[in-house]
């Protein structure tokens, strides 16, 4: 697959998996939502029900910005397989016209927002690395 391919399969899914490392080691994966913004991919905190604010994607975050955010594809012919991974460094912003541009982003990708716009709040991580596989050139999606 090619960086064009892979950006856009990126840019196009709807949902990834965020990968964190704790302080103490351990592997955390998370769905999240996401946009994607020249070499940026940003999530945020939205208003689904969660146990806590005290998230440990933001708690692992601030002790290791080490992250990886991976989209897939998956069905049963798996001539039509793929997945497209980003390796980056994550922090929460603080700027308040950044964190908006990021949130209107995810309003324009997610209608679900247009009704309950995440409160925050935003992370940005600055894409390092954008790898993936397909097990053909033209795969589905």
């Amino acid at each position: 697959m090619d960086a064009t391919a892979r950006r856009r399969r990126l840019e196009e899914a709807p949902v990834a998996r965020l990968a964190t490392v704790g302080a103490e080691g351990k592997p955390h994966v998370v769905p999240i939502t996401f946009a994607v913004d020249a070499d940026t991919v940003y999530f945020a905190v939205d208003a689904k029900p969660k146990r806590t604010r005290d998230l440990r994607r933001l708690r692992n975050i601030a002790a290791n910005p080490a992250v990886s955010v991976l989209v897939d594809h998956y069905e049963q012919d798996w001539g039509r397989l793929w997945w497209v991974r980003v390796d980056g460094t994550a922090r929460v912003v603080e700027d308040r016209a950044r964190t908006e541009r990021a949130l209107d982003l995810l309003v324009r990708k997610y209608t679900q927002y247009r009704d309950a716009r995440p409160p925050g709040p935003v992370v940005a991580i600055s894409i390092q690395r954008l790898t993936g596989w397909a097990a053909t050139e033209n795969p589905a999606r």
